[in-house]
């Protein structure tokens, strides 16, 4: 045992390196790349000197590689030249087809690329050269024919109208919970609304005073709608009920019996004695306003139902869920008629153009303007990234409508109607004693002459909008820049 260590003793101190340290390989690794980087640090700004030499030499190999096999080519073709070289025999052709043939220098390009192809290209073509022309290809060919494609109309996008901004006119408290609905007075005297507190009050719109609290009803009432042609409001509540009351007595008349859960939308039809509920079954009932049967059931929709919006013209029943899909419902089959699946977040407010044939549909992606009857899309409106609890459009004055919405986060948003440019958002302010979280905006309406916006708000308030009359052009600038358009975009 002892004469192997001396060996190894002997062969550490004849060496001559000596003792070596051992370095691990990342640290190792990590030196080499500091060498290396300040090594060529100071030539990191530099090009590379020119060669005069090996640019000819390069230039040189490119001419023989292009030009080799046109070298010897005469000046004049004669008869010598043509049977020491035959692509030089030219074919006759007339002057109608010798605007059609290639130049000398494009059919060269052409030969030399079905040299590279092989033995079967050439095979199949006649023999190379520069100069000579090709004969005319039968015209059937596609490929010696002009095809000009169709040009695409792009959609072109108005230029948005001037509209002044909208402040905040009165708020009047007076609820004792969240007030979920509005609704102004067909004679533009006094509105309605209600909410959490179960109570329908009436407010007088001029002066925003409390005229009457309607009881009746044991749970939160979500929609409530009144008849331009007789003296009755609607209403409905989550317990079920839908209820309508004779504003003269001030006291309930009938009630609407068949919904199995909550109701959570409620729309008078403007020509017919019909009145339309939706809710949280997932059905949309149609009832006989006098008789209180019900006309239709509705089935389709997988969730609740969230909105809905009626006209005189077809169609004349729109619904839109929490399942993502707006329904177009036709009331003489007694069926639905159209599914719009677009929509990627459930929709909550549904709203018809007073004067075009088209309504919007509010989501939480986009809000989407759709034509009428058969549902047609047509473009999107965009830029308010929130749940939309309440839209409205106001007619326009001044030759552009405005798109309202009012989102869960506070926000009222304000779009040019035709342009879609989004010219003012307000944040609702919570009223005193009232959290910073509680200012979604619920339900919103237009008073007849559309020169007042009615909110019903989280903060037990129901505040009121006015158009600044101070405000003009000058003041508050259009900020409109348009966008890029690419193929597949809708404005």
């Amino acid at each position: 045992m002892v004469a192997p260590a001396e060996g190894g003793a002997q062969t550490m101190e004849s060496d001559p390196l000596g003792a070596r340290e051992k370095t691990p390989v990342t640290l190792a690794v990590r030196k080499s790349l500091k060498r290396t980087h300040d090594m060529f640090l100071g030539n990191e700004e530099m090009r590379r000197a020119e060669h005069p030499a090996g640019t000819t030499i390069m230039m040189r190999m490119k001419m023989l590689d292009e030009y080799e096999h046109v070298r010897d080519v005469p000046e004049e073709a004669s008869a010598e030249s043509l049977q020491a070289l035959p692509f030089l025999k030219t074919l006759a052709i007339d002057d109608a087809t010798k605007e059609a043939s290639p130049s000398a220098i494009t059919q060269m390009l052409t030969d030399i690329g079905q040299e590279g192809r092989g033995s079967a290209a050439a095979s199949i073509g006649p023999a190379v050269g520069p100069v000579v022309p090709v004969a005319p290809r039968a015209p059937t060919d596609p490929s010696t024919q002009i095809q000009v494609m169709p040009r695409r109309d792009r959609p072109d996008i108005p230029k948005p109208v001037w509209h002044p901004p909208w402040k905040l006119m009165r708020v009047l408290s007076g609820h004792e919970g969240w007030v979920r609905t509005v609704a102004v007075d067909p004679t533009n005297e006094w509105f309605a609304s209600s909410g959490n507190d179960r109570l329908i009050k009436i407010w007088d719109l001029a002066s925003g005073t409390l005229k009457l609290s309607l009881t009746g009803h044991v749970s939160t009432v979500r929609g409530v709608c009144i008849s331009d042609r007789h003296p009755y409001l609607f209403s409905c509540s989550e317990d079920c009920e839908v209820k309508c009351w004779d504003l003269e007595q001030n006291m309930v008349v009938r009630n609407y019996h068949g919904h199995l859960s909550g109701v959570y939308c409620i729309s008078l039809h403007p020509t017919l004695n019909i009145l339309a509920t939706g809710g949280r079954d997932g059905s949309v009932r149609v009832w006989d306003m006098r008789t209180k049967t019900g006309i239709f059931t509705f089935g389709g929709h997988t969730n609740a139902v969230c909105s809905l919006a009626s006209q005189a013209s077809e169609p004349q029943l729109i619904s839109g869920s929490m399942d993502r899909m707006v329904r177009l419902w036709d009331l003489a089959a007694g069926k639905c008629s159209v599914t719009l699946t677009n929509h990627k977040k459930s929709i909550r407010a549904l709203a018809c153009h007073p004067l075009e044939y088209t309504f919007v549909s509010c989501s939480s992606d986009h809000n989407k303007v759709w034509k009428c009857p058969r549902g047609a899309f047509e473009r999107n409106i965009g830029g308010h990234n929130a749940i939309v609890n309440a839209c409205v459009i106001r007619e326009g004055q001044q030759g552009s409508s405005q798109l309202i919405a009012g989102t869960d986060n506070g926000y009222m948003h304000f779009w040019d109607w035709k342009s879609g440019h989004k010219f003012q958002s307000y944040q609702a302010i919570p009223q005193p004693g009232s959290m910073s979280a509680e200012n979604a905006i619920f339900a919103m309406t237009l008073d007849q002459s559309g020169s007042r916006l009615l909110t019903a708000e989280c903060d037990k308030t129901v505040k009121i909008y006015r158009e600044d009359p101070n405000a003009t052009p000058e003041t508050h600038p259009l900020n409109w820049k348009a966008p890029k358009l690419n193929a597949d975009h809708r404005y």
